[in-house]
């Protein structure tokens, strides 16, 4: 599948991911002719005040730096005329019908590597100093102009000492833009870049996430570690060993019972391929659900299915691979008449009425979609949920 209409300024996707993903930046000015933020500074600074909503204050007044996490009350927030402050508020994404609508553009690129639409609103001067990511961005100017300055991946990696945030020691920059609304910057990972508003300014940030080796492996030993033992789980004895002389030497018979335990240990290919479904899916912690506030009897769940359309919650994450399934860090495997169906929910968050009204109200799959309905992972058409209320976490 292709996004509709990518931001890429006439750039076909092909030429896009060729030539730049992974590789080298992009100036798009005009990716989105006549932009106009949907969603306004008051929303940020709302969405600042929410306990389950991650939020961050970087201010460097006098030239100090400090940072402050949220949330934040409304006289916590320095005046709007005061220079040199910048507030950032993630998953932006999650919480505002507007900006999953926005991400959509960006499709191109799988869901499996989105990470979040993260907003920057800065006062004149603000900014979060010279630093790089580890993941791909796409800068969107939102409201108001935003001096970009770039830099090749680096050498030196030094960072600023007494910084509260990651700022580089040397940064010299190669290129240099002023952005305006609609004007959008794609970079790399560790693209150095310094972005400091020109009077009040809100960016869009559009991230997308790439795990490393040993984030992967922690998680998936984790994983492994929480499951139920497959067969007999044996623990170490020594019946018949004879008193040590040496009682803080390691005795080498355990030593070499509990090495090659682990030596011995390998993941089976179905555990390795069901983490990473539900590794890639799994919301980050501060995203809740809300679930309906009216619940439907098993027959009018069953003939909402054949007279509706299932959406997608803003907040689910979705992923197939194969006859797996996943959704929301949970999975299931798809049977024959379930594949085609299912598969085309994850690649456009929609499925037409009667899609699944075949399932009996008494199969797997029928309270499988009941479970994930009550949860408020996926609505019926049209979607009642609020763009900025609170929302419960819940899971089937």
């Amino acid at each position: 599948m292709r996004s509709p209409n990518p931001p890429l300024g006439g750039l076909s996707v092909d030429d896009f991911m060729r030539r730049h993903w992974q590789r080298r930046p992009l100036l798009v000015r005009g990716a989105f002719p006549g932009f106009r933020s949907p969603i306004d500074p008051a929303e940020v600074f709302a969405l600042a005040e929410r306990d389950d909503v991650e939020s961050r204050l970087i201010t460097a007044f006098s030239a100090r730096w400090k940072l402050r996490h949220g949330p934040f009350a409304p006289d916590e927030l320095p005046s709007r005329g005061r220079r040199n402050w910048t507030l950032l508020v993630q998953g932006v994404d999650t919480l505002h019908d507007a900006a999953r609508t926005l991400i959509e553009r960006f499709r191109f690129v799988a869901d499996a590597r989105l990470d979040d639409l993260m907003i920057s609103f800065a006062t004149d001067g603000g900014g979060v100093g010279p630093h790089l990511d580890s993941y791909d961005v796409f800068l969107l100017q939102a409201h108001g102009t935003r001096r970009w300055r770039i830099a090749p991946p680096p050498q030196d990696r030094t960072l600023a000492p007494d910084r509260p945030v990651r700022q580089l020691a040397r940064f010299e920059p190669t290129e240099e833009w002023l952005l305006e609304p609609g004007d959008m910057l794609y970079l790399p990972p560790d693209w150095c870049h310094d972005g400091v508003a020109v009077g009040d300014c809100m960016t869009f940030s559009i991230g997308f996430r790439a795990p490393s080796r040993h984030e992967l492996l922690r998680a998936f030993l984790g994983d492994c570690a929480d499951e139920a033992p497959q067969g007999p789980d044996p623990r170490y004895a020594d019946p018949g060993t004879p008193p040590t002389r040496h009682p803080g030497e390691l005795p080498a018979a355990m030593h070499g019972t509990l090495s090659r335990w682990l030596l011995d240990w390998r993941p089976t290919r179905a555990q390795v391929d069901a983490f990473i479904g539900r590794y890639v899916t799994e919301p980050k912690p501060s995203v809740w659900f809300e679930p309906p506030t009216r619940r439907l009897s098993d027959d009018a769940f069953a003939a909402r299915l054949a007279d509706a359309s299932l959406l997608a919650d803003r907040r689910t994450r979705m992923a197939y691979r194969g006859n797996r399934f996943f959704i929301n860090g949970e999975d299931l495997r798809l049977e024959g008449g379930l594949r085609a169906p299912l598969k085309r929910f994850a690649d456009v968050r929609r499925l037409p009425p009667g899609a699944l009204a075949d399932a009996p109200v008494d199969s797997p799959l029928f309270c499988t979609l009941r479970a994930w309905w009550d949860s408020g992972w996926i609505h019926f058409a049209p979607a009642d949920a609020p763009a900025l209320g609170r929302a419960r976490r819940s899971a089937p």
